[in-house]
């Protein structure tokens, strides 16, 4: 068993671990700047209050969890795979009855001191789901039967995480499902297909949206039609990642953040901070960090001889894919704003955790098809 344990370790990717901890320790330093000048830096009368040591509580919880899960056979999460679906149902059901409201929206269960915001956790379970589902059907994707219900595994848990309203989570949700599917073997006539669906109901679906969200819309398409209201964040973020030039105005020297311009800064606009604190060499430096840990999530999917390890790894670096690039587009004025924090950076426990899992899981399978040296053709499981 210890030497099972220590070869587990020695196929352990390092390299990942560090450039995920890199971004761990930069969001922990960005946001004990960002939030210092409103609550005093560690307010020890409560501690649990102060955003940087809850973020360090975050940290340290999750990278327990990720070694936790990188010593594991991933392979007997696939047996749970209608337990994290239905654990994943009945969370969002619960939203939706005990629920915190802020800033308009209800997406958090209170937890006493901490919150758990169930769709981000639903972004590891539905990977898991949709990679069981998948791999167990692998040879009937041409089975429009069989896309269609995958559709549905995603569709419910996309509804509900979107009346919250969380549009940029349930459009997580689908692109993960779309990148699964297209990795499973969807055909292209299926793929044009769904297109064609998709832009018949883009209307519809605009319609359903709710008056701040069309103004985002609206505002990415005009910056200066509303730059007080609708308008005030984007364009405050892109003063902030402009004035910050080429090499920044120093960690907790940037005026947009330390003075408050900046609103939710250190959560959906801290790219910004980045930007204006660190200038273009540290935002090109946090592309390259993200762009290297895909990379190597990537590698877990290229090494794995089962399909369900495939699909899952596919699946993880999907979501952290568009998560960053939607956070980072709508800090420099490319995507439209959608509420959405830059993975391990942006305060948040639930989504910095769920992400650290996914790292863990990541590991399990780099570590045990090495070690098990797997040499045949890709299984279902």
């Amino acid at each position: 068993m210890v030497l099972q344990e220590r070869r587990l370790f020695q196929n352990f990717d390092w390299l990942l671990i560090l450039a995920v901890g890199l971004l761990v320790l930069l969001g922990i330093i960005l946001i004990n700047n960002t939030t210092a000048a409103v609550e005093g830096l560690f307010d020890t009368s409560n501690l649990l209050q102060d955003f940087t040591f809850r973020q360090i509580l975050y940290a340290i919880g999750g990278f327990v969890v990720l070694f936790i899960l990188s010593q594991m056979d991933y392979r007997i999460l696939a047996s749970l795979q209608w337990l994290f679906y239905l654990a994943l149902l009945a969370m969002l059901a619960i939203v939706f009855f005990l629920g915190q409201f802020t800033l308009g929206a209800q997406r958090w269960i209170p937890l006493g001191p901490f919150q758990l915001q169930p769709s981000e956790v639903g972004k590891l379970f539905l990977v898991l789901v949709l990679a069981k589902f998948l791999a167990d059907n692998s040879k009937k994707m041409d089975k429009w039967r069989t896309l269609v219900f995958s559709f549905a595994l995603v569709a419910i848990p996309s509804g509900m995480t979107y009346v919250q309203p969380d549009l940029g989570t349930s459009l997580i949700f689908m692109f993960v499902w779309g990148i699964m599917v297209l990795a499973a073997g969807l055909s292209w006539r299926q793929l044009l297909t769904i297109a064609i669906i998709l832009a018949v109901l883009l209307p519809i679906i605009y319609l359903t949206l709710q008056p701040y969200q069309r103004d985002r819309i609206t505002t990415f398409l005009n910056p200066a039609a509303d730059p007080l209201g609708s308008g005030y964040n984007v364009n405050q973020a892109r003063i902030a990642i402009g004035s910050g030039q080429v090499l920044g105005r120093g960690i907790g020297a940037g005026t947009q953040s330390q003075l408050q311009f900046l609103r939710i800064r250190h959560t959906d606009f801290i790219f910004s901070v980045i930007g204006e604190e660190l200038g273009f060499f540290g935002g090109v430096f946090f592309f390259a960090l993200y762009a290297f840990v895909l990379l190597r999530m990537l590698r877990a999917a290229q090494v794995s001889r089962s399909t369900f390890g495939r699909l899952t790894a596919v699946g993880f670096s999907a979501a952290l894919f568009f998560q960053a690039f939607v956070n980072l587009g709508m800090n420099v004025g490319i995507m439209p704003v959608t509420g959405i924090p830059l993975p391990f950076v942006s305060s948040g426990g639930s989504s910095l955790v769920t992400y650290l899992m996914m790292i863990g899981i990541i590991q399990s399978i780099l570590a045990h098809e090495k070690m098990l040296g797997l040499r045949t053709k890709p299984q279902p499981v």
